[in-house]
């Protein structure tokens, strides 16, 4: 018998999509069902040494790189990108704020952020999991991060793989759940009320202060959506994972041990369909990260000034990150999604805010692009001295998110080069 996916959900009061379940769908639609599709975005802030990433030749037939070797297994699943960056983002290390945003001159006094890639994203399929979007930070501290509102606020990352684990998987009692949504509608009722008195001072301030005020406004209304979700998914059992909660890390050099752990919930998070949607910021530069071979600060290692010694304890910090970026990969295609992987629907995006650390470069950036159903498989080379603008693969991949949309910040249209698989 067959069940209609919208008659369930008007049934159940709610419209929140299920997961793909390939019961519901007939037999002869089963190979063609819409199956969700995903998006993770990573940003390691320190730099990528260029001459290990960058391979020499454009086009399908290019030479790994020390880097890219590491991903060998994947080589036909991701693109890799020269000659990319984000039109006037400038600012040294405070570009890493602008990563997923684009906004310019990060490092200006009067520089105001704008929309992340992953909440734009979130706008338009965020209410079909439980969790709209995951903002998660590889580091000791949570006031960094990816993720922004519309008003260019940072959305604080979670840090604590423990906490998440709790978040996603671990469900409250009966009475917990109850003063859960009993909190939720409280902070609803207290948003009814600043919008209130916001209406009253409108008519009594000044051009610049309404725009201001506008901007508040517009984030209370974010909110209450948010809030408004949040109730209805707070009832719903959340899934079951073999795997354990995990033991908080401690050691805040325990960069790949940190970065793997996330890396696997991130992918029990996606298989459950919690979330479409994750942003992971990772930092190394407060750290002597704990890998054979390693006994400086990462961000001394990065003003390498060409010296060999400081380059190869360097290089080993990031073929680490590279081999946890690889354990990532294989997870998301070992798992199956109907007939597919995970990894064919999930879009992951590896970058760095710089091209070149040790100048402090904000030109050329070390990006690749796996997954998510793309004829991979290539470099694409663009003009290392005239970049191509790095917003134009953001439109590419909201449009694959099925977000109808031609523009993101400096964009100028989709990534040239880039199609999808059939």
């Amino acid at each position: 018998m067959r069940i209609d996916r919208r008659t369930f959900l008007r049934g159940a009061g709610a419209a929140i999509a299920l997961p793909w379940l390939e019961g519901l769908a007939p037999a002869q639609e089963r190979p063609k069902a819409d199956l969700p599709r995903r998006m993770i975005a990573i940003e390691t802030n320190q730099g990528i040494l260029p001459q290990e990433f960058f391979p020499r030749e454009a086009g399908r037939e290019y030479a790994l790189t020390p880097y890219l070797e590491i991903l060998r297994d994947f080589r036909s699943d991701f693109t890799v990108f020269s000659g990319v960056s984000h039109p006037q983002v400038d600012g040294f290390h405070q570009a890493e704020k602008s990563f997923l945003t684009a906004a310019p001159h990060p490092g200006s006094a009067g520089f105001r952020n704008s929309m992340s890639l992953d909440q734009v994203a979130a706008e338009s399929i965020g209410d079909r999991t439980r969790i709209a979007s995951l903002p998660l930070v590889v580091s000791t501290e949570r006031n960094r991060g990816l993720s922004f509102t519309r008003s260019g606020v940072l959305i604080p990352p979670e840090h604590n793989p423990a906490k998440l684990y709790e978040r996603l998987f671990v469900q409250g009692t009966p009475q917990e759940v109850e003063r859960a949504v009993e909190d939720l509608r409280l902070g609803r009722s207290l948003l009814d009320a600043v919008r209130e008195r916001a209406k009253e001072l409108g008519g009594r301030l000044g051009a610049r202060d309404r725009e201001r005020l506008d901007q508040y406004t517009t984030s209370v209304r974010e909110l209450e959506d948010h809030l408004t979700k949040a109730e209805a998914w707070e009832r719903k059992p959340k899934p079951r994972v073999k795997m354990a909660k995990p033991a908080e890390i401690t050691d805040g050099g325990d960069l790949v041990g940190r970065t793997r752990l996330m890396y696997d919930l991130v992918r029990l998070a996606l298989e459950t369909d919690s979330t479409r949607l994750v942003t992971i910021f990772i930092t190394t530069e407060a750290i002597v990260a704990r890998i054979p071979g390693v006994s400086h600060e990462t961000h001394s290692r990065t003003h390498h000034g060409g010296r060999p010694e400081t380059l190869a304890e360097l290089k080993r910090v990031e073929e680490a990150q590279f081999g946890a970026l690889a354990g990532l990969l294989r997870g998301l295609k070992e798992a199956r999604e109907g007939a597919a992987t995970l990894l064919d629907r999930t879009m992951v995006l590896y970058g760095t805010c710089m091209g070149n650390a040790n100048s402090h470069d904000n030109r050329n950036l070390p990006v690749l692009l796996a997954g998510g159903g793309f004829r991979h498989g290539q470099h694409l080379a663009f003009d290392t001295g005239r970049n191509y603008p790095l917003p134009n693969l953001f439109v590419s991949m909201l449009q694959r998110l099925g977000v109808e949309t031609d523009r993101f910040a400096s964009s100028t249209g989709t990534m040239r080069g880039l199609e999808m698989a059939g």
